[in-house]
């Protein structure tokens, strides 16, 4: 009986999806343009979340749509200047592009409100890393 309340939409309705948990997950696997449509489909749900806009610009990096990565970030940025991996993502988006100084603004905006979690760890060790080889050369181009 059922497959009869299924078939007629009778009984609990279906399960809602959780567009932001898909799009994490989809994320993991790989699947690039699957994940940007399920958090697309997120961010409809919750208009202007920071959290989802975010993943959204990791998604854009990841299929090599660099300029609405970074414009992503930015949006970000405007709506929360604290966010640390809207900071973390763009500041290396730039450094690719050779926007050091503005990527340098952006590691040292990281790196004063980092996050403290244990998986956070390389990432805070690696924008020390790559901030100090920006100041390193500054430094040696200003010789």
């Amino acid at each position: 009986m059922s497959w009869l309340n299924k078939l007629f939409n009778v009984g609990d309705p279906p399960a809602r999806v959780d567009y932001y948990e898909e799009g994490l997950a989809l994320l993991a696997q790989g699947n690039f343009h699957e994940a940007l449509t399920s958090l697309r489909l997120a961010l409809k749900e919750a208009p202007g979340d920071t959290v989802v806009l975010q993943q959204i610009a990791i998604a854009y990096t990841r299929i090599g749509m660099t300029e609405e990565a970074i414009k992503t970030y930015r949006h970000v940025l405007q709506k929360d200047p604290m966010a640390a991996g809207a900071h973390y993502g763009l500041a290396f988006l730039l450094l690719r592009s050779g926007h050091d100084a503005e990527a340098a603004h952006h590691l040292e905006a990281f790196l004063t409100d980092h996050p403290r979690s244990g998986d956070a760890v390389r990432h805070v060790a690696h924008a020390r890393r790559t901030l100090d080889g920006i100041r390193g050369d500054t430094e040696e181009g200003s010789e």
